[in-house]
């Protein structure tokens, strides 16, 4: 998943930081603001195809996003690393049992009070969340998806839920917001999908659904070894039109949203679509090291938005 971290590993979950109640006094005040920053300072370092995007934002809905985004980049990154299964199990329990208190003011790490404030100002349904940590922990049960369905499964907890609340967050206005911000979840992770597939085959997780190898003849070894052939090329050619067709659906997500809000969604979206397609560019060949797109690329995307985001578009 993108929000895989190991520099977050310096603190760990269940390292406690002061146990605060939220309203008493200034000091509370003090943790809430402390509290943003580290979530800031996390997603600056960690967070390259997003933050150029959380920066379009005004600074309470960009502090928001981070604080989003830290959580689910901890929670990730429980499931990945050479721990023990169990140790990553106990890990994942523990780290939705400290959910339960920071959404009722009892935080354990430096990034509740961030976190709690975000859900409680934003009206971040709970059922994301935990829509989320049942993705992640999908990826300690799991390593391998017998049909499309079953893949859908996955994409929309660990994605469509992010985007479910991330629409919370930039406003919108049109109860048909949901079901497109569902669709560009699935696109973003069919994309990082295929983006990683040599990686994730490495670490013995194969996201590519059974059924779809077999139409193409082409199997777990031989994505094992990096065969990149004609029954290759051609599967990936499917799965990229798959992405492009959710990349369409989540199109008129973009019209409901607000000035600001519509620009971070469209970088966002903008910037995995290029994914995908330097992704077709490279001939489908992703055996040859990470697809990434430049610094300068991504800037340039955040530019191109930039009258929206002062609602001059």
């Amino acid at each position: 998943m993108e929000w895989a971290s190991k520099e977050i590993r310096a603190t760990p979950v269940s390292a406690p930081a002061a146990i605060l109640r939220p309203g008493r006094s200034g000091s509370d005040r003090r943790c809430l603001s402390s509290s943003y920053a580290w979530c800031e300072q996390l997603t600056r370092r960690q967070a390259g195809n997003f933050y150029h995007a959380f920066r379009l934002l005004p600074t309470p809905p960009r502090r928001a996003m981070c604080a989003l985004y830290a959580f689910l980049r901890v929670a990730d990154d429980l499931t990945d690393g050479p721990q023990a299964l169990a140790d990553k199990r106990r890990a994942l329990a523990e780290w939705r049992r400290q959910l339960e208190d920071a959404l009722v003011g009892v935080y354990a790490h430096p990034l509740h009070p961030a976190f709690h404030h975000t859900v409680k100002h934003y009206g971040i349904p709970r059922r994301c969340l935990d829509d989320v940590l049942d993705g992640v922990g999908m990826d300690l049960d799991t390593d391998r998806y017998d049909t499309f369905a079953d893949l859908y499964r996955y994409c929309y907890r660990v994605a469509s839920a992010v985007g479910l609340a991330c629409i919370h967050i930039w406003g919108f206005r049109d109860a048909r917001a949901p079901f497109y911000a569902e669709a560009a979840g699935i696109a973003l992770q069919l994309t990082n999908i295929l983006r990683d597939l040599a990686e994730d085959a490495a670490r013995g997780r194969v996201y590519l659904p059974q059924e779809d190898l077999q139409r193409f003849g082409y199997s777990v070894a031989d994505l094992e070894q990096g065969c990149w052939d004609e029954r290759f090329r051609a599967l990936m050619r499917f799965q990229v039109e798959r992405a492009r067709s959710y990349y369409e659906a989540a199109a008129p997500l973009a019209q409901l949203l607000g000035p600001t809000g519509r620009a971070v969604f469209l970088v966002m979206l903008r910037t995995y679509r290029g994914l995908l397609e330097a992704i077709v560019q490279r001939d489908y060949d992703v055996f040859r090291g990470r697809v990434r797109l430049s610094r300068w690329r991504k800037l340039w995307l955040a530019a191109q938005v930039l009258p929206l985001r002062w609602g001059w578009g």
